[in-house]
């Protein structure tokens, strides 16, 4: 090809923008071109993430509303704090144990949507959240009914509520945080504060006080208690027993199951065991049992239980006709139980309130409580209630006492003081001196003696309740009843919905 012809081709590709020169041009605009695109689209996504981070963490979101409850709105904020409470309530009262309900902790709260819940068909974000919205309404409500009935929080009651944020930020640094309010916010949600959480504090404290306050104004007649505990048909009662339990097993091999044999060989035990104790006499019938017992090397328990605790003879303790002394051999499972039937009391009769102090006998080097040692305790309790009387005589006073001396480590830091005793719940001398007759201010030394101490009481008797045992326990039922019905009815005059903000919740 010439040099001319040459010129000539280029030319025309250079017109037809077919040269290499264009070509490459072309080709370098284009990659700008895609390139500028792609950090375009990168850029947006950048922008629009940056976006998103910042409005959940604006005011926007944890100040918008989240729940609400007839006029009163519930902030993302603070539905955030109800909704966490409910689950850290239900985390720490039930600890490991929550996970036999088929909760992991482990996760936190934001783990609680990919949960399913035992208790509902959907998850545990569902469970807890539901439990929030049941919170606010209530709280909501019976705030209304406190400012409807002039019902107010006292200066004591605020300083209680207060007294629950003293060392929260010095807490929250401890732990690593900026402050208690950033502790807080990375615990319960953006935006929940100490202001925020103390406000909900001041409503749960006044929720509480109109609660009370509708509880006090709820009275009942002795019929209506009379019928609620009739219904409790003997479930309330308490029944006192003894009893001796003769297993079904193969001697040879502890771990075999029961045969018929076997189950025929513990029933001519129990009869024998009834035999016996038929065929003795006397008014001590539980002594009676555990002598018949004994003489097949088995022992006899006397007990106390309700009569809805009773597993097994239930229907025969339960019968209108038993009397003390009547026997039974009944068959549970492996095992006969041969019953004596003591008493049965059906809660009516007062309780009582007595201070005491303990003096207990100390134990030999074998663990054993010589009559040298009981005597050394007893006499240290004479002295002690000699000093009382040597003194004004006066409740207070041996309250002081009590506190000084008692060994009683459930009573000697509240004045030696125990109160509601009922029937059958202490040891017997102790429950003889509460149960008889007493005017205000008696005193006394009583024996003592259990599985983990052997020793005296001084007694002081304080009195007895306003009203029946039989009558406290129906009317703890029927009370509840009747406001869990009032709190229904309050609550179910309000209308609640879902905002915007509901959906940053949790």
């Amino acid at each position: 090809m010439s040099a001319s012809t040459e010129k000539k081709n280029r030319q025309a590709a250079r017109e037809a923008g077919t040269d290499k020169k264009t070509l490459a041009l072309e080709k370098e605009a284009k990659e700008r071109a895609k390139s500028k695109r792609r950090w375009t689209a990168g850029t947006v996504a950048v922008v629009v993430l940056i976006a998103l981070v910042l409005l959940l963490n604006s005011p926007l979101v944890y100040k918008s509303t989240a729940y609400s409850v007839g006029d009163r709105k519930y902030s993302t904020a603070e539905t955030s704090y109800y909704y966490a409470n409910q689950y850290y309530t239900f985390a720490n009262n039930y600890g490991s144990y929550a996970s036999m309900f088929g909760l992991d902790t482990s996760t936190g709260i934001k783990g609680l949507d990919k949960q399913d819940c035992a208790f509902t068909e959907g998850t545990w974000k569902d469970y807890f959240m539901d439990a929030a919205k049941n919170a606010m309404l209530q709280s909501t409500a019976l705030n209304d009914y406190a400012k409807a009935n002039g019902i107010t929080l006292d200066e004591s009651e605020i300083a209680a509520v207060d007294a629950a944020f003293e060392g929260l930020d010095e807490a929250a640094l401890a732990n690593g945080y900026g402050s208690g309010d950033k502790m807080l916010a990375a615990n319960y949600g953006t935006g929940v504060t100490k202001a925020l959480v103390r406000g909900a504090y001041l409503d749960n404290a006044l929720a509480t006080k109109a609660l009370q306050a509708a509880s006090d104004a709820l009275s009942f007649t002795d019929a209506e208690l009379e019928e609620a505990y009739a219904a409790y048909e003997g479930s309330m009662d308490t029944f006192t027993f003894s009893y001796v339990q003769v297993e079904a097993h193969d001697h040879d091999n502890a771990e075999a199951e029961a045969t018929e044999e076997d189950h025929a060989e513990a029933e001519k035990t129990a009869e024998a065991i009834r035999a016996a104790y038929s065929e003795s006499e006397g008014e001590d019938f539980a002594a009676r049992l555990s002598e018949a017992a004994a003489a097949q090397g088995l022992s006899a328990v006397k007990t106390n239980l309700s009569g809805g605790n009773l597993y097994f003879a239930a229907e025969w303790l339960k019968d209108a006709s038993r009397k003390a002394g009547d026997i039974t051999v009944e068959e549970n499972g492996d095992h006969f139980y041969v019953v004596v039937f003591l008493d049965r009391s059906d809660n009516h009769y007062k309780t009582v309130s007595v201070r005491h102090i303990l003096v207990k006998a100390e134990p030999d080097a074998n663990g054993a409580y010589t009559d040298e040692a009981k005597a050394a305790a007893k006499a240290k309790a004479e002295e002690i209630l000699a000093e009382f009387k040597a003194g004004d005589k006066s409740e207070e006073s041996f309250a002081a006492l009590a506190e000084q001396y008692s060994e009683d480590v459930g009573s000697n830091t509240k004045g030696g003081l125990y109160e509601g005793v009922t029937k059958g719940t202490t040891v017997r001398e102790f429950n003889d001196f509460c149960f008889a007759p007493h005017s205000k201010g008696d005193t006394g030394i009583v024996y003592g003696e259990s599985a983990t101490y052997v020793g005296y009481h001084v007694m002081y008797y304080v009195g007895e309740s306003d009203e029946l045992y039989a009558y406290s326990i129906a009317g703890e039922d029927l009370r509840s009843d009747r406001l869990n019905a009032w709190l229904d009815e309050l609550t179910g005059s309000y209308t609640t919905s879902e905002g915007f903000g509901m959906k940053f919740v949790g």
